[in-house]
């Protein structure tokens, strides 16, 4: 009904680039002394080695891999690349600002992840374009105890907000960091810089295809980002009013640009279905989602773009962003003990807000290269397990979520199929645990006895432990207590801007503690050591 009326005009100022890094210590048996970092680095992390573990991720990047194996430096070094085609393409042009969020198996690494990350990035001509800050869980708590808290309690006579904002972290499961790599713009909107209307998320293992995207569409990435749909207001298939004021992406496998830049990265399985994808053969909707939903073009009929446009549910973890008053207006979060699809359950928290409902706008060709096979083959195979497993840990939540959204869950899986809305099931222990028994016969069948000791002992535990957190009433407790804080968090950023316009003096108090703390974060700045036993 109406294209936004003040669309991005300059993503270098107006957009705050996020990703997350996952960190963890050395391969075990590597020799410490060997690495190639320096002394001070060397010292700590032999002291970390010998910490107990908190958090476990599929494929953390272990300190001393290779920079050619390191997500971290490709992802930046694509970055970079990518803005540096834009310089020819647009102006103004001035640095992107990119928070890297990092999220730790042991909770000793926090108080280096900053200076690894600088020995790693320093060793190329990052910034030129990049201004890069690295947020830890100790800076988000330092964010809620001493200006988040403080606020509440001033301006809202909230004494609880230190509980209650718990879930602003970024260590854990990874709904944690993917809901704060979100939350924290509408935070640099309020309190470091009122430019930043937006936050574009990317994935590490990603990266822009600027001359094909400049080829095949005739606009660059940040062009893309200037679509006057990111933030348009319409109407849905239902009648219903929606706020386009997220946007979405896609994704090309690295194998198959050459084809085209318009070639799905889920393909229709061409094999017939295995023993387990009889129970479950998530494949198939998966590939249609993403053919029809994902790579859809606009043409010159009615569904141009301009009248008519995609409304996304299905999105990926990357290549996707939210503007900050919808964000603020909406509140959107993922429930922090999402371990997977983060990215698919971040919408689901805003069905039952008052309409205009929020939305995915889908801009057609804003695709990004998923370039994970071309240089971590062996971090791939290492996390085959555990992204089956949680997979099927996906079914248990995700139907559960439904029925804790709605009173009638067909709802919620009509609304979100077929990608997403195949994870929910009216019989979820019955299709896990038959799927689970399936894969598990087909692996020592095929003769893969080690991967299927490890596939039943480790899904044996994590899925008696969704059973039983959802079971207990704990999912649905936890998800109540974590959309209380959340609505605190943005009420809390409301009253501190309002004191900000009036002049008062304890809010700009707070602004500054707030610029200082990120600006300790920031990469090549003046960054002191954090006491993490604080936090």
């Amino acid at each position: 009904t109406r294209l936004s009326q003040n669309p991005i005009s300059n993503p270098f100022r107006e957009v705050l680039f996020t990703s997350n890094v996952l960190l963890t210590i050395p391969p075990e048996g590597e020799p410490i002394e060997k690495l190639s970092l320096s002394e001070s680095l060397r010292t700590r992390i032999r002291e970390v080695s010998h910490s107990p573990q908190e958090y476990w991720y599929d494929h953390p990047i272990k300190i001393g891999t290779d920079s050619r194996e390191n997500e971290a430096v490709y992802g930046m070094l694509g970055l970079a690349q990518a803005i540096e085609f834009e310089r020819n393409q647009l102006e103004p042009v001035s640095k992107v600002r990119c928070l890297l969020s990092v999220s730790v198996t042991h909770p000793g690494l926090r108080g280096m992840a900053a200076e690894y990350l600088e020995e790693e990035l320093r060793k190329y001509d990052l910034d030129r374009n990049l201004e890069l800050y690295v947020l830890t869980e100790t800076d988000t708590r330092q964010l809620v105890e001493q200006v988040l808290a403080p606020a509440a309690q001033r301006y809202l006579g909230r004494t609880d907000a230190r509980e209650l904002l718990e879930p602003f972290g970024v260590d854990g499961e990874y709904g944690r960091h993917y809901s704060c790599l979100k939350a924290i713009a509408a935070l640099w909107h309020v309190l470091i810089d009122r430019d930043v209307r937006a936050t574009f998320k990317i994935d590490l293992d990603q990266v822009f295809p600027q001359q094909e995207l400049l080829s095949e569409t005739g606009k660059t990435a940040f062009q893309h980002l200037q679509t006057p749909l990111w933030g348009a207001q319409g109407v849905d298939m239902d009648g219903g009013l929606v706020d386009l004021g997220m946007l979405a992406g896609a994704l090309v496998n690295e194998s198959d640009i050459e084809s085209s830049l318009f070639t799905p990265d889920v393909m229709f399985p061409s094999h017939e279905p295995a023993e387990d994808e009889l129970v479950f053969f998530s494949r198939l909707p998966q590939a249609l989602s993403t053919e029809a939903e994902m790579m859809t073009r606009y043409n010159d009929g009615d569904l141009n773009g301009i009248k008519e446009c995609i409304q996304r549910i299905h999105v990926t973890g990357g290549t996707n962003g939210i503007l900050v008053d919808s964000l603020r207006r909406h509140r959107p979060f993922t429930p922090s003990f999402f371990g997977r699809a983060e990215d698919q359950a971040y919408i689901l928290s805003t069905f039952d807000n008052p309409s205009p409902n929020l939305a995915y706008a889908h801009q057609e060709g804003l695709i990004m290269r998923h370039d994970k096979q071309a240089f971590a083959q062996e971090a791939i195979k290492a996390a085959g397990v555990g992204k089956l497993l949680g997979d099927y840990v996906r079914i248990i939540l995700f139907s559960a979520y439904a029925k804790v959204l709605s009173e009638d869950p067909s709802e919620i899986k009509n609304k979100i199929d077929p990608f997403t809305g195949c994870f929910v099931s009216r019989i979820p222990i019955t299709v896990v645990f038959l799927r689970f028994a399936l894969k598990a016969a087909s692996l020592f069948t095929r003769e893969e006895p080690d991967q299927g000791l490890e596939f039943v002992e480790s899904g044996s535990s994590r899925l008696a432990n969704a059973l039983q957190f959802v079971a207990s009433g704990s999912f649905e407790k936890q998800y109540l207590k974590e959309r209380q804080g959340w609505q605190l968090y943005f009420d809390i950023l409301d009253a501190i801007e309002k004191a900000l316009e009036q002049g008062e003096q304890e809010a700009n108090r707070l602004r500054e503690r707030a610029i200082e703390i990120l600006q300790n974060c920031r990469l090549g700045g003046r960054r002191r050591h954090h006491n993490d036993s604080n936090y």
